[in-house]
């Protein structure tokens, strides 16, 4: 069964930083692109940062500069550093894989995790 399962989220004040984690089991993590998506109430999944197998990144203008997506294949893991939070970053932060490298369009990731809650405010 292939699974993602996101963690690390929480409530972080603006400013702040936070890391959350995407785990995958029943497959290895670096045979497929993960992204990273975001929703808040009322409001379209958006895209906010991906990682091909070659380890190419890319990211949503409003967040570079700020978050870092990296992952590690012994952990089967990956991360999305988030840095510098605003409260407009608060949302569900979502992982997938896709076998699509390059793309921050949902429609193209065909596993998904629960998704993780984080919070920004003062």
């Amino acid at each position: 069964q292939l699974q993602l399962v996101e963690s690390g989220g929480g409530l972080v004040q603006p400013g702040g930083s936070l890391r959350v984690s995407c785990a995958a089991s029943g497959f290895t993590l670096d045979r497929y692109a993960i992204g990273w998506f975001r929703q808040a109430p009322g409001e379209e999944r958006e895209g906010v940062s991906c990682i091909n197998i070659s380890g190419i990144t890319k990211y949503v203008d409003s967040v570079k500069g700020r978050f870092t997506i990296s992952r590690d294949n012994a952990k089967n893991t990956v991360y999305l550093q988030m840095n510098s939070l605003k409260p407009e970053d608060t949302a569900v932060y979502y992982c997938a894989a896709s076998n699509v490298g390059g793309t921050l369009l949902a429609s193209l990731y065909h596993t998904w995790g629960q998704g993780t809650q984080v919070t920004v405010s003062s």
